[in-house]
């Protein structure tokens, strides 16, 4: 499934809502994480969760449906982790600053410029609905990809 692009949402009903749901609750079932994508808990479809409650001035989490990136700045390479791999980290390129364009549960266009981690939250996760993982995105697996310690 995490390797399948994920299909378009045409029905924004109440299915939809409890994916949303299931998909915060999901989220919030691993502490610190700050973004989910449907096909991460078996849904192939293009929904995904991101809370940036701890880094942004937002007080809920965003439920992005067929989000899709309209703009964005050059790359940079960043360290970033994932629900998929939880024991490791790796360094990737990503864009610092993204536009995009979504649904929210209820039809509702979202619109949004975005910046920092939450830029490379909304990549990612983006990533997830078009069946591309992390691993997928590293120069070399031996510079790149880093086993977390427990410390």
């Amino acid at each position: 499934m995490l390797r399948r692009p994920a299909e378009p949402v045409v029905a924004f009903d109440h299915t939809l809502e409890t994916l949303a749901q299931d998909l915060v609750d999901s989220l919030y079932a691993h502490k610190g994480a700050i973004g989910l994508a449907a096909p991460q808990i078996g849904v192939s479809l293009r929904v995904m969760v991101i809370d940036m409650t701890a880094n942004t001035t937002r007080d809920r989490p965003r439920v992005l449906v067929n989000p899709v990136i309209v703009a964005q700045s050059r790359q940079k390479s960043v360290r970033e982790g994932c629900l998929s791999f939880p024991d490791y980290l790796a360094n990737v390129r990503r864009c610092l600053r993204v536009h995009f364009v979504a649904r929210d549960p209820f039809g509702n266009v979202v619109e949004d410029h975005v910046e920092g981690l939450e830029a490379v939250c909304v990549q990612h996760e983006l990533d997830h609905l078009d069946g591309v993982l992390m691993i997928d995105r590293v120069n070399s697996l031996n510079s790149d990809w880093i086993r977390r310690t427990n410390s």
